[in-house]
Order: C-alpha cells, then sequence, then structure tokens
C-alpha cells in the first residue's frame, strides 16, 4: 500500500515543504548513517555531490528537449556520468562509475566556476556498495518537481542542513533561522543592492536576503496562498540577483561546498562564493577592495589570529577575530550601506584599546540604530555564549541608539531547543520603524554613551521603572481589620454556645 503523504507545512522560505519529503530526507541519513557515513558533515557533503549531478543531469535533459541546437554537457566522454546511468548500476560498478564522475567533475565542460569549486578535491566517501545503491535510489526517487509555482529542492536542501545543528556537529555555522530572518528584517536589503557575509557558513543569510527581496516584491493575493515568486521584480532586478547581488566568504572548505549548493538550489549559481579568510587574505583582481551595499553576517567568536597573519589595513591591534570582523564590516560598507551583525557580549563593554576604538568608530563613523540584547541560551546546544544584533549604517554619525532586551525567541533556551509560546521577535518587528519604548526597549543618546566610555550594555542603560502603588487610608485599614476581628468574635461566641448545649 503506498505511503499515505501528510499536509504540506509552510516553510520560513514561503514554500510548502510536505513532510513526506521530510521523512524521505531522514531516511537518506539513516541510510548512509547504517552504510558508516555516520559524520553529518560527510553526509551531507555526500548528498550535496549526488543532489547536484541528479539536478544537472535532468537540467540537460531539459534543455535538449526544447532546444534543437543545444549541446548536451553530458556529451562524449561525458555522456557516462549522466545520472540515468547510475540508477541501473550495482557493487563495485556502480562505486566506480559514481567515484569517476565525482573526482572528474571539476572539469566537466559547461560547468560554472562555482560548479567546479564545488567539486574541487572532491571524493567518494560511501565505501560500502549496498549503500551507495540505496543512496541512488533514494535520491532518485525524490519528487523534486515544482508544485504550484513553488520549488521546494531548496526548502529540502535546508531541512537537510538542520541536522548540522540537531547533531551539534559544526553547529556554529548554523545561526538559527529565525533570528537570520529577524536582522534580515530589521536590515530590509533592496533590490540591486551588493549583498555580502564575510563568514557565511551555509549561506543563511545569502538566501534569506533573497528571500526577503522577493517576498517584499511579491502580488498580496500570492503572499496570501503561501507563494512568494517576486512577481513584481523588474527583469534588470533579477538578472542582478542572480549574477552579481551576493557574494559569501568562508575559510572552510566543506562549508564553501555546502553554501554552494544551498545556493544552487534557490536559483543562484551564479552567487559569487570563495574560499576566503577576510581577516588574512587580500582580494586581488577583479574584486580588490570592493565595498557592498548590505553586510549581514554572524562571524567566529572567541577566535584569536597570529598577529603576523592580520592584514595591515585593518588597522586595530587586537587578535580577537570578533573586533577584526567588526573593523572589516565597517570598512567595507559603502556610503549609506546597512549591516546586522551578531557579536559577542564582550564587544559591549571590554576595556581593551581595541574595544573601546572600535566601539567609539562604530559609534562616530556609523549609525549605530539598534542593539538587540539576545539570551545566553539562544545558540545552544552547541554554545552558551551571550550575544546581541547591532544595526548600523555607514556615513553619519549616531544620534540616538534603539536598545532592545529579547528574552524569548518562541524555543526554550536549554539545549533542548523546544517550542515555546512566549516570543518577543514579533514585538521587536513592530517597534521598529519608529524605535518605540517598552518594557524591553528604550533609546539612549550618543552624549550618554560618550559619558559611559561608549559601552553598549543594555544594564548599564536600562530605565528603573518605579510603579506607583495606591493603598487605603489608614482608618480604612483599621476599620476593615476591626470588622473582621468582630466576625471572628461572633463566630467563635457561636461555636462555643452550640458546644455547651452537647
Amino acid at each position: 500500500m503506498k505511503e499515505k503523504e501528510t499536509s504540506p507545512t509552510k516553510s520560513n522560505g514561503n514554500h510548502f515543504f510536505s513532510n513526506g519529503l521530510r521523512q524521505k530526507v531522514d531516511q537518506l541519513m539513516d541510510i548512509l548513517w547504517a552504510g558508516g557515513v555516520n559524520n553529518p558533515m560527510d553526509s551531507i557533503e555526500q548528498l550535496s555531490y549526488l543532489i547536484f549531478l541528479r539536478l544537472l543531469s535532468e537540467r540537460d535533459d531539459i534543455m535538449a528537449s526544447i532546444d534543437k541546437k543545444y549541446h548536451r554537457v553530458f556529451s562524449g566522454k561525458w555522456a557516462r556520468y549522466a545520472w540515468g546511468n547510475f540508477v541501473t548500476l550495482t557493487g563495485d560498478e556502480l562505486f566506480n562509475s559514481i567515484r569517476d564522475a565525482i573526482e572528474n567533475f571539476h572539469d566537466l565542460p559547461g560547468l560554472s566556476e562555482t560548479g567546479k569549486l564545488l567539486y574541487n578535491r572532491a571524493t567518494l566517501k560511501i565505501y560500502d556498495r549496498p549503500t551507495l545503491r540505496a543512496t541512488i535510489q533514494a535520491i532518485h526517487k525524490l519528487d523534486l518537481i515544482p508544485h504550484d509555482g513553488v520549488d521546494i529542492k531548496g526548502d529540502m536542501y535546508e531541512y537537510l542542513l538542520s541536522k548540522l545543528s540537531q547533531s551539534g556537529t559544526n553547529g556554529q555555522f548554523r545561526t538559527p533561522r529565525h533570528i537570520i530572518d529577524l536582522i534580515v528584517t530589521l536590515v530590509n536589503p533592496q533590490p540591486g543592492k551588493r549583498i555580502c557575509d564575510p563568514a557565511c557558513g551555509t549561506a543563511g543569510f545569502l538566501i534569506a536576503s533573497y528571500n526577503h527581496i522577493r517576498k517584499q516584491h511579491t502580488k498580496p493575493s500570492d503572499l496570501a496562498r503561501g507563494i512568494a515568486d517576486g512577481s513584481l521584480l523588474k527583469p534588470a532586478h533579477w538578472r542582478f540577483m542572480e549574477e552579481h547581488a551576493f557574494t559569501g566568504y568562508d575559510n572552510d572548505a566543506n562549508m564553501v561546498k555546502i553554501a554552494i549548493l544551498n545556493l544552487y538550489l534557490h536559483q543562484l549559481e551564479k552567487a559569487r562564493i570563495e574560499l576566503h579568510n577576510p581577516l588574512t587574505t587580500t582580494k586581488g583582481g577583479q574584486y580588490p577592495g570592493q565595498q557592498f551595499d548590505v553586510i549581514l553576517a554572524n562571524p567566529p567568536f572567541a577566535g584569536r589570529i597570529q598577529k603576523e597573519s592580520i592584514l595591515a589595513d585593518i588597522g586595530l591591534e587586537t587578535r580577537d577575530t570578533e573586533l577584526l570582523f567588526l573593523k572589516w564590516f565597517m570598512d567595507h560598507l559603502a556610503e549609506n550601506g546597512r549591516a546586522g551583525v551578531i557579536v559577542p557580549n564582550g564587544v559591549l563593554f571590554g576595556s581593551s584599546k581595541a574595544d573601546k576604538k572600535i566601539r567609539e568608530l562604530l559609534l562616530t563613523t556609523c549609525d549605530l540604530q539598534a542593539v538587540i540584547a539576545l539570551p545566553s541560551g539562544i545558540f545552544k546546544p552547541y554554545s552558551g555564549v551571550g550575544t546581541a544584533i547591532f544595526v548600523f549604517e555607514k556615513g553619519k554619525q549616531t544620534e540616538s541608539v534603539w536598545f532592545y532586551e529579547l528574552t524569548a525567541d518562541s524555543m526554550s533556551l536549554d539545549d533542548k531547543r523546544s517550542p515555546i509560546e512566549a516570543n518577543d521577535i514579533p514585538d521587536i518587528i513592530a517597534k521598529w520603524p519608529n524605535r518605540e519604548e517598552g518594557p524591553n526597549s528604550f533609546n539612549v543618546s550618543i552624549g550618554r554613551l560618550k559619558e559611559n566610555g561608549w559601552q553598549l550594555m543594555i544594564g548599564r542603560y536600562k530605565p528603573i521603572r518605579v510603579e506607583t502603588v495606591h493603598y487605603d487610608p489608614p482608618v480604612k485599614i483599621l476599620k476593615e481589620i476591626i470588622g473582621i476581628e468582630k466576625q471572628i468574635a461572633e463566630r467563635a461566641d457561636k461555636l462555643m454556645k452550640e458546644l455547651g448545649s452537647e
């Protein structure tokens, strides 16, 4: 009997991703685990290679069917690497064929530069032959065809990447999706803007920006049906988004590969993703010293770089990555550019010369619009560090900073991070346009910040709210007490009479 597909569930990307497909993704991970590929990072890397191979083969077939002049990618000596050839193979023949494809794919004619980077130094790690065949068959059965104008491939991969957080493996690269969406909403990236994440991990900020722009330019009637297709965007905006808008760097080769496929599955195959450490390596060639209109990031915390490795033009006497990245953000924002970044609490109150200098620079060369304090459990189970969100704009001095103390984010703050009802995020978004004050929010002038050595911890400035308590006059209270005593005496007298009569 065919398994019944459960009702679709809405994803953060405004798409629908069925529970049935979730189960199939879970089964894929279980197949690999049972077959000896039990590191989630390795599992996702291997699935990335195979899913990309299937999708590229299918696109090759589609293009050939609609354009007779189209020159197939999988032709000549490359024809044997088309996905359909692997579905019927077994044993060593399957293993050798897949291994050859993965290890040689970086030379495939017509493959984009990002596609070549995906397969750079790639190798097959699924050694158990039955496991490899089961994996190929499971991927082949995945229904990745768009339905009702919705392409679920990207949502599927996002769900796959969530396994990194659940396992705690490389979790530092996985900023919670709802926190990413909050930051993107506050920064509000627009069409035609150059957007960068210099510590991009799995490219979550870039994809959230893409989804945000599409959502903001979709007909309200389509949004009501759960579709955010960006139908109101102009062709020039689409071209810019697909070819120039998104740049991501990461110094981990595995993360770069995952980011590439994640972007590819979200129709951003031409996004510029590079293996690069912006703190230690200068960009040469076509993009030396490039500035960006939007920077969104959650860079590594608590790291210390060797002094001789740090780029001299950063101009900050420190080895702390959180301070170096913040200076990089400021240096690489274009005039009137906007940033939304996560920093550890130490940046808010650190007393070293570098800490004080970076805060003064931030407040005097940029408009620091918001400091949103996050609870320490927000990155559990893999980190308990206290953090805050900075939202700032380059080009003018800060006049006032809006502080907000987020105490609940719809998830429990323990290691399980289970869903709960309490959630301050809607309140932040509602108050943000006018920087409204409330129980969790208030504004602080630049003068007061300067008086306090540019310190930015929320506790130093949080207003002490005194509630006036009104008491009844003493005479009224005394009368009430006498009345109560009289009632007690009457009840006692009555009770004694009843006992005497017995």
